[in-house]
């Protein structure tokens, strides 16, 4: 069931259900992208309407931010529960470890997502890792042709938002890929240069906060996040029930 909160649709899944969706699309011999919002994604897209269609235009869309499930609530229209993109990235490894599967790693700094291969390797011994290339290219067909050469099933794209959703959209299905997740800076977490934050911290919806403490320079972007809480109570609001458009609310 999708749910839609400030202009996104979003599947309304555990990270259990999320998880043995995604295996159903690696499963299946097409093309299909996940994406993973989180409330920076839900205020860009007010002003950039192609995002907005590429993330609608997902197979699979998953609420990546504490910020994205109260809006939710606000909205009227809750959420099951947070799936973080590192966590679903990590259950279509473990299902593509089941299978033997290839791995094709796409972003970050030079030598980021080798290094990050090697630890999931390390991990899912059965995967096979088919390539790896770092996120500083501007020739996009050509890394196209790179990662086709490699014949993917799981696909890793980690160029940020919403360059990486938009390359997903539009050369996604030349790849060969079977799936291709949009996941930010994970493979920072999986090249162990970034740490997650302790479980407890999760618990409690504070990841974003231990973020900040271990990066203060993210004060800037964390300031606005707030903002998606307040566009949420405006268009309850406004509507006075759970939102039916992808109209934003007056500013």
């Amino acid at each position: 069931m999708k749910k839609k909160i400030l202009g996104v649709e979003f599947d309304d899944l555990s990270r259990e259900e999320a998880a043995r969706k995604g295996a159903e699309l690696l499963a299946e011999d097409r093309f299909h992208y996940a994406v993973t919002p989180n409330p920076e994604f839900l205020l860009a897209v007010e002003h950039d309407p192609e995002f907005l269609s590429v993330l609608n235009g997902a197979d699979l869309v998953l609420a990546d931010g504490i910020g994205v499930v109260y809006s939710a609530k606000i909205l009227g229209t809750p959420l099951k529960e947070r799936v973080p993109g590192i966590e679903f990235a990590a259950d279509m490894l473990a299902c593509l470890n089941e299978t033997g599967g290839r791995l094709y790693l796409l972003g970050a700094k030079p030598g980021v997502a080798r290094k990050a291969g090697e630890n999931i390797l390390k991990q899912y011994p059965n995967i096979t890792l088919c390539g790896t290339r770092d996120g500083y290219f501007k020739d996009e067909e050509r890394v196209l042709l790179e990662v086709a050469a490699a014949r993917p099933d799981l696909l890793f794209v980690c160029l940020g938002a919403p360059k990486q959703e938009k390359w997903m959209a539009r050369w996604g299905k030349h790849t060969g890929a079977r799936l291709a997740i949009g996941l930010g800076g994970c493979l920072d977490v999986f090249a162990g240069d970034v740490e997650r934050a302790p479980e407890s911290w999760r618990k409690l919806g504070l990841e974003w906060a231990y973020r900040l403490k271990k990066e203060p320079k993210r004060i800037g972007r964390m300031a606005r996040l707030p903002l998606v809480l307040v566009k949420a109570a405006g268009q309850r609001l406004k509507n006075g029930k759970p939102e039916e458009s992808s109209e934003w609310p007056e500013s």
